[in-house]
């Protein structure tokens, strides 16, 4: 029985989930809190939820097995992509606008990278996806991008691609899906630029590893790509 010894006597240190009777398990525990927090819950949020189920734990706790998990599994695994769209938006952080790159597998539906830039044009572009081929194999990937911008950077990088309004509207809405997650939580970030990598970083792999998707079979990108 989960919780208890043979001689009937409850184990020491399990926390009891008082709304089941079920006592809750540390590694449990740590799974729910992770998934929660991939999924938009805020830290305090996670640590409420987690009460319910009788689990004490401190954000400092959570904040940690959130990374250690995620820096348990490479992410993203490394792919060869066909077609790659690519863009960028603007966020606030502390009253200030930086802007988050993103790259998304048209065929896999793998995000593919994230960074996060004080500014955007050619150079962070250019930045942005020498970051991507040190990741992937890029070879035979072409990139639809939006503007003259993305072009020269990929020139500069030997890189191929091309204009296109269409089918690159998937990375558009995976921005909309991320910022979805931001106005929940937050009218602006407050925090360093570097914790707000980390979370669209955390959140990128929730998107290739535990969201599954109806036009992949309801495989994950992360699934895919292995198949």
């Amino acid at each position: 029985m989960l919780g208890a010894r043979a001689d009937g006597h409850a184990r020491q240190g399990v926390p009891r989930n008082e709304v089941s009777g079920v006592r809750t398990r540390p590694k449990v525990s740590s799974t729910l809190a992770v998934r929660l927090h991939a999924t938009g819950c805020s830290l305090r949020e996670t640590q409420a939820i987690l009460q319910l189920f009788g689990v004490q734990r401190s954000h400092q706790a959570i904040f940690q097995w959130v990374h250690r998990v995620a820096d348990s599994v490479p992410d993203p695994p490394e792919a060869q992509p066909k077609r790659v769209a690519v863009d960028e938006t603007a966020v606030k952080i502390n009253g200030e606008w930086s802007w988050l790159y993103a790259a998304i597998d048209l065929d896999t539906k793998l995000i593919l990278g994230v960074d996060l830039f004080g500014s955007h044009g050619t150079d962070p572009a250019a930045a942005f996806l020498h970051g991507l081929s040190e990741k992937h194999d890029l070879s035979e990937a072409v990139f639809l991008v939006d503007g003259f911008g993305y072009q020269t950077a990929l020139a500069r990088l030997g890189l191929s691609g091309r204009r296109n309004y269409t089918d690159r509207n998937l990375i558009e809405k995976w921005f909309q899906t991320l910022k979805m997650r931001i106005d929940r939580f937050h009218n602006s970030w407050v925090g360093s630029r570097s914790s707000v990598r980390r979370w669209c970083s955390q959140f990128a792999h929730y998107y290739n590893r535990q969201r599954p998707h109806q036009s992949l079979g309801d495989r994950t990108p992360a699934e895919e790509v292995a198949n």
